[in-house]
């Protein structure tokens, strides 16, 4: 299947999405992911408070299109919103939905849930919706309901994440499915970008790499933190927002949890309304991040860190060329 011409691969300098990260996500950073050739993304539930999303749109569709027309041989990726259509979100929502529909969002991402009324109103405009997904079931409810494309969200994956080996998950979706696919778990280095088109997705899904961005809006401990840890120090639990994701063991630990002892959080007290995101803040010194991040060394700018990805992806693409001869 064609890809739709938002995600035309002429407007990407490599086939990368970069996940929307809670808190971290802002206007800059998803501006410099854009510029650098990487679809950007940000949750509409950082703009806060809501008034607050007008001006994030407007500064980051006006500064794309500036930057467009200056550089016509450039790649400028699409940027994405991620909408969290749970129940728990409706007020929000709407608003947010608003906005998207004001500024013709050209990718709308969403999460816990898959609505046909939101998959129409962002096609009412021209725009397209990514739905993520963790597991073959999930992936059939989101098309039936109406999405353009899919994110597989495999093990490893960081924030909220599935259970399902990356080759599996791509083999069971695949078996049916031949539109937009992204892979998101672990991915952190080009050559990982690469084996995730050879396992047939279209797109690798990046999201812990950024958090150790100049631009990311994660305090300095954080960031290094990235840099320092590896898998063996990430956790899986639903203690954070009630749904499985993974998180830095140290900083569980900072706050006071012991990181081999979990409790287990009540999945149907899920809340991420007003009152579920003022309790969530309590939480922001508990990091979450993918099994990926053995990879990351340095805290680099956005640009430095995609032309590293870039040339990782070349060099792996050209070994197993030159191995192929």
């Amino acid at each position: 299947m064609t890809l739709p011409s938002i995600l035309n691969k002429n407007n990407f300098s490599l086939p990368v999405i970069a996940a929307p990260l809670f808190i971290i996500s802002n206007p800059k950073l998803v501006i410099a992911q854009c510029k650098a050739g990487v679809l950007g993304s940000f949750p509409a539930l950082n703009a806060r408070p809501q008034e607050v999303l007008d001006d994030w749109l407007s500064e980051i569709t006006e500064e794309l299109a500036s930057f467009k027309s200056k550089n016509p041989d450039i790649p400028v990726a699409p940027f994405a919103v991620n909408q969290i259509v749970h129940k728990s979100n409706d007020v929000r929502l709407d608003k947010d939905m608003e906005m998207c529909m004001k500024y013709k969002v050209p990718v709308v991402i969403t999460s816990l849930g898959a609505r046909p009324e939101v998959n129409e109103a962002i096609h009412s405009y021209g725009g397209i919706v990514l739905h993520d997904v963790i597991n073959n079931r999930f992936a059939h409810k989101a098309i039936e309901k109406g999405a353009d494309g899919l994110i597989a969200v495999a093990a490893g994956a960081g924030g909220h994440a599935g259970v399902t080996s990356p080759f599996a998950l791509l083999q069971e979706i695949r078996e049916w499915y031949d539109g937009p696919l992204a892979l998101s778990g672990s991915i952190a280095t080009g050559s990982a970008v690469l084996a995730s088109q050879a396992a047939g997705a279209d797109f690798g899904y990046i999201g812990s790499a950024f958090i150790a961005t100049e631009e990311a809006n994660a305090n300095e401990g954080y960031k290094e933190a990235i840099t320092k840890y590896a898998a063996d120090d990430i956790v899986y639990t639903n203690l954070v927002t009630g749904v499985h994701g993974n998180y830095l063991k140290p900083s569980l630990a900072n706050a006071g949890f012991d990181p081999d002892n979990l409790p287990t959080s009540d999945p149907s007290k899920m809340d991420f309304g007003p009152e579920g995101m003022e309790k969530k803040k309590a939480w922001k010194d508990i990091w979450g991040c993918g099994q990926g991040i053995n990879a990351i060394k340095d805290i680099l700018s956005t640009s430095e860190l995609v032309n590293k990805l870039k040339n990782e992806y070349e060099n792996a693409r050209n070994k197993i060329l030159s191995d192929a001869a």
